[in-house]
C-alpha cells in the first residue's frame, strides 16, 4: 500500500500525539504542527501562525497531503479558545485543501466535542458563524468576566464548529470535490487532570454525576486516535459531515432517541 502524508495540528500533545504515533507506527508519513516542538511550529490562535502552517505545510509536503486531522485547541475559559477552536480548524482546513486535492484519496477530520451539547451562549456561536473573529472575542472577553459563563467560550466554539462542518461538508469545495469531511466529538479523555480526579471513587463519583460515561468511563487518547485514523484514512470513502460522538453513550444519554 502507497504511504500517506498526514498533517496532524495538536501534535504535540493528547489527542494529536496519540494519532501522531498511531500513524507512524502503521508506516504513514505525518507532519506534525502545534506551538511547539513538531514540524511545524504555529500558533493558531493568530493571523500569522494560520499563515505560517499552510506555507510550511506546502513546503514540507511538497504539494500533496492525503490526510489533514486538525485537532489543536484549547479549554480554557479565555478569548484565544475561541480563535483557536473555530477560526484556528477553519484555517487548518480551509487553508489545507488545496494540497488535498492533489491528493487521489484525501480526506480531512476535525475533533469537536460533547461539550457541543452543553450550555452555550448562542449570541457567540452565531458571531462564529456569521460575524467576525474580532466580534466573537469582544463577545468571549465578556463571557470570561464571569466564572458562570466563561466555560461557554469552549463549548461555543465547539457547537459553531459542528455546525460550520455539517453545512460545509456537502458543498462543492468538500464532498464535490472528492474529500470526505466529519468530525469526532471526544467524551472524558484521561489527561494528568483527569486522572487525579478518576483516581478516587469520590472524584469517579463526581465525574460521572457531571459527564456520565456508561460504557467504560473515561478513555486513553488512543481511542480517539484509532477513529480519528479511520476516518482520515482510505477506507473512509462515504461518511460526510458526521459528528461522530466517542464518549462512552453521554450523547445517548443526552439525548435519547433524537438523531437532531
Amino acid at each position: 500500500m502507497t504511504q500517506r502524508t498526514y498533517l496532524v495540528t495538536g501534535a504535540a500533545s493528547g489527542i494529536g500525539k496519540a494519532t501522531a504515533e498511531l500513524l507512524i507506527s502503521r508506516g504513514e508519513r505525518v507532519i506534525g504542527a502545534d506551538l511547539q516542538g513538531t514540524d511545524i511550529s504555529a500558533d493558531l490562535s493568530t493571523s500569522e501562525g494560520r499563515q505560517a502552517l499552510v506555507a510550511q505545510a506546502k513546503e514540507l509536503s511538497g504539494g500533496v497531503i492525503d490526510g489533514v486531522i486538525a485537532v489543536a485547541g484549547l479549554s480554557h475559559p479565555i478569548p484565544v479558545t475561541a480563535s483557536v477552536n473555530y477560526y484556528g480548524a477553519l484555517a487548518t482546513l480551509e487553508g489545507l485543501r488545496p494540497l488535498l486535492l492533489n491528493s487521489a484519496a484525501p480526506r480531512a477530520v476535525a475533533v469537536d466535542s460533547m461539550a457541543s451539547l452543553q450550555t452555550h451562549d448562542e449570541e457567540l456561536v452565531e458571531i462564529f458563524l456569521h460575524g467576525t473573529e474580532e466580534e466573537a472575542l469582544a463577545r468571549s472577553a465578556t463571557l470570561a468576566e464571569k466564572p458562570e459563563t466563561g466555560h461557554q467560550i469552549y463549548s461555543s466554539s465547539k457547537r459553531a464548529l459542528a455546525r460550520w462542518l455539517r453545512t460545509a461538508a456537502t458543498t462543492d469545495e468538500w464532498a464535490g470535490a472528492g474529500i470526505p469531511l466529519n468530525a469526532i466529538a471526544p467524551g472524558v479523555v484521561l489527561t494528568p487532570m483527569t486522572r487525579e480526579l478518576v483516581a478516587t471513587p469520590e472524584g469517579r463519583a463526581a465525574l460521572n454525576e457531571k459527564v456520565p460515561m456508561p460504557l467504560n468511563g473515561p478513555f486513553e487518547a488512543e481511542v480517539a486516535a484509532r477513529l480519528l485514523t479511520w476516518l482520515a484514512g482510505v477506507e473512509n470513502s462515504h461518511l460526510c459531515g458526521q459528528i461522530i460522538f466517542v464518549d462512552g453513550g453521554f450523547d445517548a444519554l443526552l439525548r435519547g432517541d433524537s438523531t437532531w
